[in-house]
């Protein structure tokens, strides 16, 4: 079985939730036989094939990105109807307004799904203009995929076409590195002295720093947070965040920049708890959580009627907040870094929680079993949790 991937963006240009979330699916179906190719843009396409672990990456030249839209050129028509001859699915990785453009192209009788990740948050008049466009979109796909129900219930888009039997609902996952993390070494204990931290006594931020992420109100209420905060990424936001942290004369906040993947999974491995406190919609699943999950962590989030509090379950888990909630945000920090009995309690919880639903195996066979729904190989409707 032959499938298609397409999204704006891919490793190496960008890194994010949803291109680990393709890269994940990629992986995770290899397992039942299945063959991926990745279309995506580039602002500098050279060279304009790459072979990655989880398939062959084809990139065309992104030409603007206007609202942070990439937005390609001929080329890109030209290699999108090369590749759909090559693919028996086609499976679109929702939004990007010049995926409705390239599927207006596509004239062939190939099944088509499309993986929905997020409502149109930011750009609110861009979308009343593009609305037609992504509805025709919808309307032609055999089979809408929604990352959890808790976002399938609150989006309009989505309920809308769940009504009309179209979307069924597989959550993200991730498979486990290969590379063993749960012991320690002498270098990796060196690294945890040489940030100032003690293993089991930090609170870690994980991700690009982004605007809806939320890290503001992280670093603002530091000062009533009895221990350590760790911050792993880099961003837009990465200035800003410094200078408040110095504007608040803050001991107890560390700005890490951009981690490899072995410290990225060291930090998760030794933290009392991973804080997400992503405020808006835009965060629409939050696969860090995942990870914070496979490595037995309790977790802090905000209820955002998204992903985020079905990977997170309140009082199980970890902790979810009210959004834009100072003084909520603090009390879960400290309530979990003073009580590190509780913590382990809903770390162990959120390792069951990953195994049952969200490993490689459970992302693997669900997409396959809708893959083989559109062809027609399996009559049989596949079931999700």
């Amino acid at each position: 079985m032959r499938i298609l991937h397409i999204y704006r963006t891919y490793y190496p240009d960008s890194q994010g939730g949803i291109q680990e979330a393709i890269r994940q699916i990629c992986l995770a179906t290899q397992a039942h036989g299945v063959q991926s190719r990745i279309l995506t843009l580039s602002p500098n396409p050279t060279p304009l094939k790459l072979p990655f672990p989880e398939g062959e990456v084809i990139r065309s030249r992104s030409w603007m990105a206007p609202a942070s839209c990439d937005m390609g050129g001929l080329n890109s028509l030209i290699e999108y109807q090369r590749l759909i001859k090559w693919a028996d699915v086609i499976h679109y990785h929702f939004p990007w307004p010049f995926l409705d453009i390239l599927q207006l192209s596509n004239f062939s009788k190939k099944p088509s799904v499309l993986t929905y990740h997020s409502d149109i948050v930011k750009q609110r008049f861009l979308k009343r203009l593009y609305s037609p466009l992504m509805h025709h979109t919808l309307r032609a796909m055999s089979i809408i995929i929604a990352t959890s129900p808790n976002y399938l219930e609150s989006s309009p888009v989505l309920r809308k076409y769940f009504s009309k039997g179209k979307v069924t609902v597989i959550p993200l996952g991730i498979s486990r590195p290969q590379a063993n993390f749960e012991t320690s070494n002498a270098s990796d204990e060196e690294y945890l002295n040489q940030i100032g931290v003690k293993s089991g006594h930090y609170l870690l931020f994980l991700g690009v720093l982004r605007h809806y992420k939320g890290v503001h109100s992280l670093v603002s209420v530091a000062q009533s947070v009895q221990g350590k905060i760790v911050i792993a990424g880099d961003g837009p936001e990465i200035k800003a965040l410094m200078q408040l942290s110095n504007h608040y004369q803050l001991k107890n906040v560390v700005f890490l920049g951009e981690v490899t993947e072995h410290h990225k999974h060291l930090l998760l491995q030794h933290c009392t708890a991973l804080v997400l406190p992503s405020q808006l919609r835009s965060e629409a699943f939050g696969m860090v959580l995942i990870e914070a999950s496979m490595h037995a962590k309790a977790m802090i989030c905000c209820e955002l009627g998204s992903g985020t509090s079905y990977v997170n379950i309140h009082g199980l888990t970890g902790l979810v907040v009210p959004p834009k909630n100072p003084a909520a945000l603090s009390e879960a920090c400290n309530q979990l870094l003073n009580n590190p009995t509780l913590a382990k309690k809903m770390g162990h919880a959120a390792l069951e929680r990953y195994e049952s639903l969200f490993s490689a195996n459970s992302l693997g066979k669900s997409h396959v079993d809708v893959y083989s729904q559109v062809i027609g190989i399996s009559p049989k409707k596949p079931s999700f949790r």
